[in-house]
């Protein structure tokens, strides 16, 4: 199964943190997989250039714990499928007026960049690309003797390039990022990238750019630690198999009193790492040595990377120890016959809830002795090819000796990256209901307003609001859903009754339509009519329904996932809906039956008084003739 997943992750070049980067290739790690034909593309990760224990990096560690003050949090809803589409995303303003962008959502990456509107070399993405000129903001950073100039020595440049022969450069800006309306965080100024040539993955995946987590000056998440904005820690929640989606929560919060936290040292390596000693299957400690987990790196949490990837030796020993315990399940090939997946056959069902009555409990055991429970959800992926299969999202990662630990091992946990204490936390829960259980959610929404096109690119209309008085007859709003359209559909009547709700208006008045399926996610289309056929929405109405959307004051079940409004078109006149339609064919043939019927016994009628009126009836006294008379004799 092809890994594209790791474009998130993994860096070789990058030139602002320090005047020169021509020393980059002792900094690179490199993750080999071996040579055989099931193996996996080779892993390269991003290293920050500063030394560890450069003075700079322990003044700036040392600044960052002095904030004992109440800070804001931002939180910020997660998009996209992890295995579909091999990352998460969630949405980013940039400017003023804001630019929206789907950025993958990545914690081994330093630096935050999207497509700059110049780039004639960037590929076709989710959203437009970004346009300097149209942001009141925008302020390019200048040339200076901390970073690589571009040719004119004016603006200051970066540079990526990846091991799938893909890469990034640009010019890096300054501007008004903006967290969203669920977010106590209001927009700050910060340091991003403006893109003006992709290759490869980058140029061909769906999202627009990247969020970078990772620990650096040019991090987000350290920009805002920087200024005294945020606490230094941040937290991402990953929905599982069947509800993606999930939440990134900037800044801390009360953390449940049950989470479980483990060691993370920051002088180890720019990586997020943990202190894993000891992996048990079915509560049998694995027979390893404790230091196959202790490579250049350490155990390494990525949100960037899709899989799991153990040392040769920690991998044959989870493999076979899984195998055991599943060895009365059928064994079947992989989606892929490039790769050697590990794969079984289950049941017919595709139900994930009872996987964990069919394959063995899974613990990660810390060097402090506790351990971090993991369901089958975080080790195994759904087969593409065969229903009810699955297959083993686990592998080996060659002759390197770094433990890697993607996104599938966190679904349906919240982890906590305390940057602040070096720890990080994990804590099993639905993600997509965590602020409902956490009751993280930002202040109220502000009061509806519908973004322009310019303001908000993702909300292609085919027809804007109109103005003055002119009325609306239809809204069509094309809404993506984090949960998979199998599960979806025999509940789409609930989600109706549930909008027509939300909405305060009649549930005959809401309908859906036009289910498609995109991976663990669905597309459907939600129909808003007036009360009657011949009355029309008022502008007002039309704007507050709309953006209830977009703001996301639609408050919907955990069982529906968490949702993002696609695009939207608002029609002058009512399109009738099938059912209204078929209705109206079927009166109207009546009607013309009935007709039809009517004309012909009325001809008939017609006919058949012309035949009586030429031949009239003759009475018997008048049809005796003179020569029928008796004569005398």
């Amino acid at each position: 199964m092809a890994l594209a997943l790791i474009s998130a992750t993994v860096s070789l070049l990058f030139y602002f943190s320090l005047p020169c980067s021509n020393a980059a290739d002792e900094n690179i790690l490199h993750l080999s997989p071996p040579t055989d034909a099931g193996s996996r593309r080779p892993m390269v990760f991003p290293l920050f250039l500063s030394q560890p224990n450069s003075s700079l990096r322990s003044v700036s560690l040392s600044h960052r714990k002095l904030h004992s003050k109440s800070l804001p949090h931002s939180r910020m809803r997660l998009y996209d499928d992890l295995l579909l589409n091999g990352y998460y995303t969630t949405r980013l303003g940039i400017g003023t007026p804001p630019q929206m962008f789907a950025l993958i959502v990545d914690s081994g990456s330093t630096v935050t960049y999207v497509p700059c509107s110049d780039c004639e070399q960037c590929g076709k993405h989710q959203d437009p690309k970004f346009q300097p000129e149209m942001s009141t903001t925008y302020r390019p950073v200048k040339c200076n003797m901390d970073c690589n100039c571009d040719d004119d020595k004016e603006q200051c440049v970066y540079e990526r390039e990846y091991a799938e022969h893909s890469s990034s450069k640009g010019v890096l800006g300054e501007d008004l990022i903006s967290f969203g309306n669920e977010s106590q965080l209001t927009p700050q100024r910060a340091v991003f990238g403006c893109e003006n040539v992709e290759t490869g993955d980058l140029y061909s995946q769906r999202a627009d750019g990247i969020i970078g987590l990772g620990q650096g000056d040019l991090s987000l998440v350290d920009q805002l630690v920087d200024k005294g904005l945020i606490s230094n820690s941040f937290s991402l929640c990953y929905g599982g198999m069947d509800l993606g989606g999930g939440s990134m929560i900037l800044g801390g919060f009360a953390y449940p009193s049950d989470m479980m936290f483990t060691d993370s040292d920051p002088d180890r390596s720019s990586y997020y790492n943990i202190d894993l000693t000891g992996i048990r299957v079915a509560g049998k400690q694995l027979l390893l040595d404790s230091r196959v987990f202790d490579g250049e790196h350490g155990v390494v949490l990525d949100s960037g990377t899709t899989y799991a990837y153990l040392p040769d030796a920690a991998f044959a020993a989870f493999e076979e120890a899984l195998l055991r315990e599943a060895s009365p399940l059928k064994q079947i090939d992989g989606p892929d016959q490039n790769f050697k997946d590990t794969c079984f056959h289950v049941a017919p069902s595709n139900d994930a809830s009872a996987l964990s009555n069919i394959f063995p409990s899974v613990e990660m055991v810390f060097k402090s002795g506790q351990s971090w429970l993991l369901s089958p959800e975080n080790y195994l992926f759904r087969h593409s090819k065969v229903h009810g299969a699955y297959c083993l999202g686990v592998f080996p990662n060659g002759k390197d000796h770094t433990t890697l630990l993607g996104g599938i091992v966190v679904r349906n946990t919240l982890v906590v990256y305390d940057r602040e204490n070096s720890k990080v936390g994990f804590w099993r829960t639905n993600c997509s209901e965590l602020s409902d259980r956490l009751h993280v959610d930002g202040p109220p929404p502000p009061p509806a307003t519908l973004p322009s096109n310019d303001s908000n690119p993702t909300l292609n209309t085919s027809s804007s609001l109109p103005g003055g008085e002119n009325q609306i007859g239809q809204i069509n709003l094309n809404i993506q859903l984090t949960v998979n359209s199998s599960y979806l559909k025999p509940r789409m009547e609930e989600l109706s009754k549930v909008l027509s709700k939300e909405l305060d208006v009649k549930s005959s008045q809401v309908y859906i339509s036009n289910l498609t399926s995109e991976g663990n996610n669905s597309l459907i289309r939600v129909v808003v009519v007036p009360t009657e056929p011949s009355s029309l929405f008022s502008n007002v109405t039309a704007t507050s329904i709309v953006s209830r959307f977009t703001n996301h004051q639609i408050k919907l079940p955990g069982i529906f996932g968490n949702y993002e409004l696609v695009s939207y078109t608002l029609d002058p006149s009512r399109k009738r809906a099938r059912w209204e339609m078929k209705n109206t064919i079927v009166v109207m043939a009546i009607v013309i039956v009935v007709v039809v019927v009517g004309l012909i016994a009325y001809g008939v009628w017609l006919m058949w008084k012309r035949k009586q009126a030429s031949n009239p009836y003759t009475h018997v006294d008048e049809a005796i003739v003179a020569e029928q008379e008796l004569q005398p004799l």
